[in-house]
């Protein structure tokens, strides 16, 4: 099977909406959301708006990248994405060492980043190599 059948329900196409991975990456950010209530007030400013704002930024800017008009720019917004997603995984991962959240809690996130992450990775070495 081909990079883009993996990760496209079509073969070709910039609709955010065909990638497989988006719900899972959209899904994650209303449950981060949620987990990140539990965070103390101390943490308002801190931790928990840094993980809402990583997570809103790994779907959005898949979302802006797929109306960009070239590869290039759509693949920019995809290596964006890219960070923020292994952002999240992070803090995520932080905030269980720093006991302000659950490890049953975050572990199946940080899971499902990691597969959002390698998503990523494949389709953005998916376009540079039909740049190639």
């Amino acid at each position: 099977m081909s990079a883009s059948r993996l990760l496209f329900d079509m073969p070709m196409g910039r609709d955010h909406t065909k990638l497989r991975f988006f719900p899972i990456a959209d899904g994650l950010t209303l449950r981060v959301y949620r987990v990140t209530e539990s965070l103390p007030a101390a943490e308002r400013y801190g931790l928990q708006s840094q993980m809402r704002r990583a997570s809103v930024s790994v779907v959005t800017n898949v979302v802006e990248g797929a109306c960009r008009r070239t590869d290039k720019a759509y693949s920019q917004f995809l290596e964006i994405a890219l960070g923020s997603a292994s952002e999240v995984r992070y803090l995520l991962e932080l905030s269980v060492r720093l006991q302000l959240l659950k490890a049953q809690a975050v572990t199946p996130l940080a899971v499902e980043y990691s597969r959002v992450v390698k998503s990523l990775q494949a389709l953005i070495t998916t376009i540079a190599d039909s740049e190639s």
